[in-house]
């Protein structure tokens, strides 16, 4: 982007010396005098005309230098001493050239302000404007502004259709990754994320290395409602590949982790990293299965009868009706003999925890009831853990409940029996 911006200023110089060293008035001698250009032939477009021959040489004298600095003396110079010179536009213009030649951002900054201030939509002023902008507060100098690097940036995009100079238009696609960049990471700052998504996108293909602007675009798909996973975590890794030595490795296990989160482990990670650094075609990214196909997984792998109560109940809240019924079918008016946490207590029914993470949370998802009152002496207290047989009669999927009957007491507990733990669910990020 540097490079670019380069290009498109030194073509101040160039154009501008060719074009607008002003012609001494007509009457004057037709042979130029010592450092003067002579006048246009006849039949060429006559430019603008400075009358005054002290002032002509003041112009020329400045521009014909070679070193910067000795260019900005001249032309500073030339401007307090005419102010109103019908030159005065070009002067500015090369005054802005020749300040961002020797690195001053703020002088040039200035300058490219005036030369915005007497001509609306010169290009190259509005083009280092938002340049600089953008690029010192990115790097945290206060003397920068984003809103106003996307002000001249939108400026300069409205500029397009007046733009007739054939040096300005075909410097197009580099000023506008300029402008788009500009516009982009102050979207992004002003947490208009799809702004920046939009803005941003064009740079970064045409900028693939140029970290100011991959990362920005990264963050900005990742922080989207819902998040852009598959464009997200592919700049992430980009960015990781062209980030400052000093912050890849942070860069790259943030992306890693948006990856994990988004497709439910870390299998692929490495070859779509790989890609990201080779700067090769985007690779698609598998998102994590659906609690849906989770749960038909289990059927597909695990009979019912060898399902643990916490794999049923997954099925059963989080399966299709087919796999729902599948399972149900199987275990229905069958016997079963588990272990699971009162949660309360009545004569003849018992509402229970059977799921270790139910159990934790001291919710119930299982009512159990006797045929007969069970004696009080025989009822556990709340909380307590005890063994129990039921034969599942009906449920209920959301929210969960196993209704069991024929309950029974068991006397004989099992050693140190663990409740199953529910498996863990692996949401689906939203549709993109």
């Amino acid at each position: 982007m540097k490079k670019i911006l380069l290009a498109v200023v030194l073509g101040v110089a160039v154009v501008a010396v060719a074009q607008n060293t002003a012609q001494p008035a007509q009457g004057q001698s037709s042979a130029p005098a010592q450092g003067q250009a002579a006048a246009p032939a006849q039949g060429q477009a006559q430019g603008p005309v400075i009358k005054d021959p002290a002032e002509y040489n003041a112009y020329v004298a400045a521009v014909q230098q070679k070193d910067p600095n000795a260019k900005i003396s001249g032309l500073e110079a030339f401007l307090t001493q005419y102010p109103n010179s019908v030159m005065k536009n070009q002067a500015l213009e090369l005054l802005m050239g020749a300040y961002q030649q020797t690195n001053n951002s703020k002088k040039t900054m200035e300058t490219a302000a005036k030369v915005v201030a007497a001509d609306a939509c010169n290009m190259r002023a509005l083009a280092l404007l938002a340049f600089y902008n953008r690029m010192l507060a990115q790097n945290g100098d206060p003397s920068a502004n984003l809103a106003d690097g996307k002000k001249y940036a939108e400026q300069g995009q409205g500029c397009w259709p007046k733009i007739t100079d054939p040096e300005i238009t075909k410097m197009k696609p580099q000023m506008d990754q300029i402008f788009g960049s500009a516009i982009g990471i102050a979207d992004y700052q002003a947490k208009d994320y799809a702004g920046a998504c939009v803005a941003l996108q064009p740079v970064v293909a045409a900028n693939p290395t140029d970290f100011s602007v991959v990362y920005p675009l990264a963050l900005a798909y990742l922080n989207q409602t819902p998040p852009d996973y598959q464009n997200g975590i592919w700049f992430a890794a980009r960015a990781a590949a062209v980030a400052p030595a000093q912050n890849q490795a942070g860069i790259e296990k943030y992306a890693r982790s948006q990856y994990v989160k988004f497709h439910a482990g870390d299998d692929g990670w490495a070859e779509l990293l790989a890609a990201a650094k080779a700067n090769g075609q985007q690779m698609p990214i598998k998102p994590a299965p659906t609690p849906a196909e989770q749960a038909h997984d289990m059927v597909v792998k695990t009979p019912p009868d060898k399902m643990d109560f916490a794999q049923w109940e997954f099925v059963m809240t989080n399966g299709s009706q087919e796999d729902q019924d599948t399972v149900w079918n199987a275990i229905k008016g069958k016997a079963v003999q588990m272990n699971g946490s009162v949660i309360s207590t009545e004569p003849d029914q018992f509402m229970i925890a059977g799921s270790s993470d139910d159990i934790d949370a001291k919710k119930a998802d299982i009512t159990l009831k006797f045929e007969d009152k069970v004696p009080a002496k025989l009822i556990p207290k709340d909380g307590a853990s005890f063994d129990f047989q039921g034969e599942p009669a009906s449920y209920t999927s959301n929210p969960f409940m196993m209704v069991m009957e024929k309950g029974r007491l068991l006397n004989a507990k099992p050693a140190a029996t663990t409740p199953a733990k529910k498996p863990p669910v692996r949401r689906k990020p939203a549709a993109q």
